[in-house]
């Protein structure tokens, strides 16, 4: 049987309630390198009920590790979720040396009951360090993982871009058409916000631009990131994080006094992710789509960003931009008991089989804790 060779005084594993402030800690120098996983991430869709299971290493008291969860499903199950304000990045928080064996101590210590009988971790990156760590280390504390696709997301290369000189002649030509069919039209001009810049203005003009899109016209509005005062509030609050919203931006095509279209992305790093993007139906035909999305593209560019990640779904206007298939998304989810998992497993997706690794330290599951 495998037994964790890790002595309990070494490590301090613990179950806050809330969001605390050694997310922020581990959110700046976490594995999977997203600075933007900070607590008001995490809270924003739930600020009063969350709670995290914290690891500790003894001594100095450094943080190894940082899982955050809320209620997730029906209330019977007891199940949880790791929250995230942008679905395809829900994740947990691991420092760059936390090693299998220690987040296996956390994760079968008597705290760890905290994440709940069943608790789920995605969408998330396949190919991410914290993500294939997590797994192993869950394994080895006897959690049995299920997994269902989720998704492949889509990348643009701009640093090719850039040497290649962006935009090509051709579609500055078409682009430069397009802005003169908008001069025919009203006074177009673009309007950015960032970092101190925000407000509730801006959050509504998006709200007010996806109420007239086909969001709002053809779905129940569940999709829109802006259209409700819900909506809305969880953006407010993921903006009370001064880092959060410097990160954040918004390109929104205004004609006159009224917003048309918009981009929301995420800066971290080298990396943008496009968040959200919508334009009015009623000038559908002007192009008011192709000509925001390319204009963060350019502005990206002109930043120096080496990725722009345009996440899952709708393929076609991010393959005319230059998108190529980037990485797998998985949605996991880990549950305590066997014949739990057994059940939840036609429903969800397959066990994960151990690999090779993980697999040759695994005959048995009882960890210090």
């Amino acid at each position: 049987m495998y037994e964790s060779s890790i002595a309990s005084s070494r490590l301090t594993v613990a179950a806050v309630e809330g969001f605390p402030p050694e997310i922020n800690t581990l959110a700046s120098c976490n594995l999977a390198g997203h600075g933007f996983l900070r607590a008001a991430w995490y809270a924003a869709r739930a600020p009063n009920r969350g709670r995290t299971l914290l690891l500790r290493r003894g001594g100095d008291g450094t943080v190894l590790a940082a899982i955050p969860t809320i209620t997730f499903g029906p209330m019977i199950g007891r199940a949880r979720k790791v929250p995230g304000s942008y679905w395809p990045l829900r994740s947990p928080l691991f420092a760059p040396d936390c090693d299998v064996f220690e987040l296996a101590h956390a994760l079968d210590h008597t705290a760890a009951r905290c994440l709940g009988p069943v608790w789920r971790v995605g969408p998330a990156r396949c190919d991410d360090p914290a993500t294939t760590l997590l797994i192993a280390a869950a394994q080895l504390a006897n959690w049995t993982v299920l997994s269902r696709p989720a998704g492949t997301s889509w990348v643009i290369d701009l640093d090719a871009a850039r040497q290649r000189g962006w935009p090509s002649a051709s579609t500055a030509r078409k682009l430069r058409a397009a802005w003169r069919k908008l001069d025919e039209h009203g006074t177009p001009r673009w309007r950015y916000v960032r970092g101190t810049g925000w407000d509730t203005g801006a959050l509504e003009d998006m709200g007010r631009i996806e109420a007239a899109s086909w969001i709002g016209r053809t779905t129940d509005g569940s999709g829109a990131k802006f259209m409700t005062p819900a909506q809305r509030a969880l953006w407010s609050h993921v903006l009370t994080d001064p880092v959060l919203a410097a990160n954040l931006s918004a390109t929104i095509l205004m004609m006159g006094d009224r917003p048309v279209a918009f981009s929301f992305d995420l800066d971290d790093g080298a990396v943008q992710y496009g968040i959200a993007g919508s334009y009015v139906e009623d000038l559908k035909h002007l192009g008011i789509g192709k000509l925001t999305n390319y204009r963060a593209m350019e502005d990206a560019i002109a930043d120096g960003q080496s990725v722009m990640d345009m996440g899952v779904g709708d393929t076609g206007y991010k393959k005319d931009m230059g998108a190529v298939e980037g990485y797998a998304m998985a949605d996991l989810l880990f549950v305590r008991s066997r014949s739990a998992a057994r059940m939840l497993a036609q429903a969800w997706g397959d066990e994960l089989a151990p690999t090779p690794a993980t697999a040759a330290i695994m005959p048995c599951r009882t960890i210090d804790g």
